[in-house]
């Protein structure tokens, strides 16, 4: 195993640990590990809450999620001799729930959960047909999920980190800021908000104190979004194998990660989606000097995908187009084509015996692939949703005898405003 260099104890809060990382972007946070290009090494991660989610058969968390305190990250990794225009190659040599602890409060300890935040809370990519917050929980069974909130269905886990990235220059952080204020300004009462702001309350900036604490929290981003550096991207084939090229804006390019998933399905559309956890990266890191301008990748990663991804052969795909339920034509609106995909996959989903929000959780944790199928033919653009079919415990395709009739169980927990 490699050395441990930021690790997490259980039985603590995040800022109660022996490190402490951080929860927003800012070049000023220091360093918490230094390690050398071609050095191996392991980092725990904790659940993006902190512990605030459990293991129960209630939504009221989900209702009442602290989303002031995420992503909660580990890091920053200063690599020596890394200078900004470098390209930091990160290989995830292996990434998983927590190491040794099977069972336990907090995710990542032999289960993990699916969310959907309350439109007042952030919402979700189906918000206005599920405006409710939701939780499912899911168990692990070596590489396998099941969930006594949606029975008929399990899968193998395709693990990943939902957050990756380095840190941003004073630059880059002012133009972030400068650009999410002003779409935020376009409407700024809108619920769920079009962007979040740089927010004090309940930042964690590693160990920044004093003045340069409250001077870097007033300015901080937010870990919400992706962005040039990385950040929270929620690419799912990010697995065990992967080579991420990552563009360097500070000296010692600062990586940090977390949010960590058991699995999910392509776009996370349950927004608090995938199957969250706690869990340990494996890493190794190098550098291509001046890589950025050498190979154009002046912001944004590249990435080479593992080769460890569940190999499903069957899939029943189901297709949207850019037309509103309503009936309203949209210019090739891709991410409407794709919520129209996936609202017709839910319903369809409703035939066998589950509820919306069941087949919504299934979209959310299972790997489904998600596809952008034609963004050229005016004015529709086309996208799909592919659902393998192993997944559930019963024949899923159209037959002639018609759909088989699932025990929907205890359902899904709900909780309301």
């Amino acid at each position: 195993m490699p050395e441990v260099v930021f690790p997490l104890d259980s039985t603590k809060k995040f800022t109660d640990q022996e490190k402490i990382g951080h929860n927003r972007w800012h070049p000023d946070i220091p360093a918490q590990v230094h390690v050398k290009p071609g050095d191996s090494f392991r980092v725990h991660c904790r659940e993006w809450f902190d512990g605030a989610i459990v293991n129960d058969d209630s939504a009221d968390d989900i209702l009442n999620a602290p989303l002031a305190g995420v992503h909660v990250l580990s890091g920053p990794i200063a690599v020596e001799g890394v200078k900004p225009g470098d390209l930091l190659i990160v290989d995830i040599l292996d990434v998983g729930p927590i190491p040794q602890e099977d069972s336990g409060p907090l995710a990542g300890q032999g289960w993990g959960y699916t969310g959907v935040f309350a439109t007042e809370n952030g919402g979700g990519f189906l918000t206005e047909q599920f405006p409710d917050a939701y939780k499912v929980i899911w168990d692990f069974n070596g590489g396998t999920a099941t969930s006594r909130h949606v029975p008929g269905v399990s899968f193998t886990g395709i693990v990943h980190p939902g957050l990756m990235g380095t840190a941003p220059s004073k630059d880059l952080l002012a133009k972030w800021n400068a650009r999410e204020q002003a779409l935020i300004d376009t409407n700024p009462d809108r619920v769920p908000p079009l962007a979040l702001p740089p927010l004090p309350d309940s930042a964690i900036l590693g160990s920044l104190s004093g003045a340069d604490f409250d001077r870097a929290a007033a300015e901080a981003a937010r870990t919400a979004p992706p962005r040039e550096n990385g950040g929270n991207q929620d690419i799912k084939n990010l697995t065990k194998g992967t080579r991420v090229f990552y563009p360097v804006f500070v000296d010692g390019g600062n990586l940090s990660m977390g949010d960590l998933h058991f699995s999910q399905g392509d776009g996370e559309i349950t927004f608090c989606g995938a199957i969250e956890m706690g869990g340990f990266m494996d890493l190794h890191v190098d550098v291509i000097k001046g890589g950025m301008e050498t190979y154009g990748v002046s912001e944004n990663a590249i990435f080479m995908p593992g080769n460890t991804d569940p190999q499903y052969s069957q899939w029943l795909a189901f297709s949207g187009t850019s037309v509103t339920l309503d009936g309203e034509q949209r210019y090739l609106d891709s991410h409407l084509s794709y919520q129209r995909a996936c609202l017709h996959a839910i319903d369809y989903l409703t035939n066998f015996g589950y509820s919306p929000i069941q087949a919504y959780m299934i979209l959310g944790a299972a790997p489904i692939e998600g596809r952008l199928s034609g963004v050229v033919d005016i004015p529709n653009s086309c996208s799909t949703v592919y659902i393998p079919t192993a997944i559930f415990d019963f024949d899923v395709r159209p037959g002639k005898n018609g759909p088989h009739q699932i025990d929907p169980g205890m359902g899904v927990p709900k909780a309301s405003f």
